[in-house]
């Protein structure tokens, strides 16, 4: 992995959610996930307990990774191993993002969110 240092002066984040990361170093390996059913609704309706992420083909069905296919070489000649900013300033980092000050050798996130919306049948048209 590369050898470099960071150096942040200032660093403020008003939020971190949904399996988001924040993370202040190096790493090897990060995996994030975050699902969520969102449902909408015209009327004030509140049932309880009512969706299995199970039940809906967003979140079983399988994400197409393509291959790499084509042979890539990298060379990297680091002048100057230190990387340094003033100030980062972020209004949020959500669903299973990233935030990362430092070296990463495997990433891997991922966000899975079903909208569903219920809304009210127009009885006008019926007339």
């Amino acid at each position: 992995m590369l050898q470099r240092t960071s150096v942040v002066n200032y660093l403020k984040v008003e939020t971190l959610s949904f399996s988001s990361i924040l993370e202040i170093g190096d790493s090897t390996y990060t995996q994030g996930f975050s699902r969520a059913i969102a449902i909408q609704r015209e009327a004030e309706a509140f049932f309880g307990y009512e969706a299995d992420f199970k039940s809906y083909s967003t979140f079983t069905d399988p994400i197409p990774i393509p291959p790499i296919t084509e042979t890539i070489s990298i060379n990297t000649l680091q002048l100057n191993p230190i990387i340094k900013v003033q100030k980062i300033d972020v209004i949020g980092v959500s669903s299973s993002s990233i935030l990362q000050i430092g070296n990463a050798k495997h990433i891997s996130m991922e966000s899975r969110v079903d909208h569903i919306r219920h809304l009210l049948s127009n009885h006008s048209d019926d007339k």
